[in-house]
């Protein structure tokens, strides 16, 4: 095997990247600047020292605590997601000025992963820490959300907060004749007065 065909497997690796897209950038990296392979090799190299996790939600950082932990004029409402790059989406939209709290993923005992392997215990604390007023369950309407923020809001009900989730149901500009069942039926339970 040569170096072309080891490093078409190792990026092919990368979640939705294929054997071709791999091999498409493998040679995108022969024909291109040297110089710029090396400098993108020195950042990947050097991405798990520079970057932690922040002690306090969980979110990728280069400083403790990350810049939203720090930020004290940040609403007392915590959005619980499942994965540090889902922090980004959300700060992306604007629409929200809380706090984050990052699970690590999603129980999926069938894969092995049960609420000790997620970081629920570190949100409990944090409740009456920083006085959350209202929690946010922005998890991905699968069945291994739905199972997650079951899971969640059971253990809530002992604290004197407000559990929300996302909306779920119809994008827009969605076609109803392309919609599966279980999101029409969400978008019928959501319905919204007019």
């Amino acid at each position: 095997m040569n170096a072309i065909d080891r490093l078409v497997i190792l990026l092919s690796k990368f979640p939705g990247l294929g054997k071709k897209s791999a091999r498409r950038m493998v040679y995108y990296l022969l024909d291109g600047d040297p110089q710029y392979a090396q400098v993108l090799a020195e950042h990947i190299g050097d991405l798990h020292q520079e970057i932690i996790r922040c002690t306090v939600c969980g979110n990728f950082t280069e400083q403790e605590p990350c810049p939203i932990c720090a930020d004290t004029s940040r609403d007392p409402i915590i959005c619980v997601v499942e994965r540090a790059q889902d922090v980004q989406v959300i700060e992306e939209s604007r629409e929200f000025r809380g706090r984050f709290h990052v699970l690590g993923g999603l129980i999926a005992p069938l894969e092995g992963i049960n609420p000790g392997d997620l970081a629920i215990n570190p949100l409990l604390n944090r409740i009456p820490q920083e006085h959350i007023r209202e929690v946010i369950l922005a998890l991905n309407p699968t069945v291994e959300g739905d199972t997650t923020a079951l899971y969640v809001q059971q253990l809530l009900k002992g604290y004197q907060v407000d559990v929300t989730r996302l909306a779920s149901g119809l994008p827009v500009g969605g076609d109803l004749e392309y919609t599966d069942r279980l999101t029409l039926s969400r978008s019928f339970r959501g319905r919204i007065r007019l």
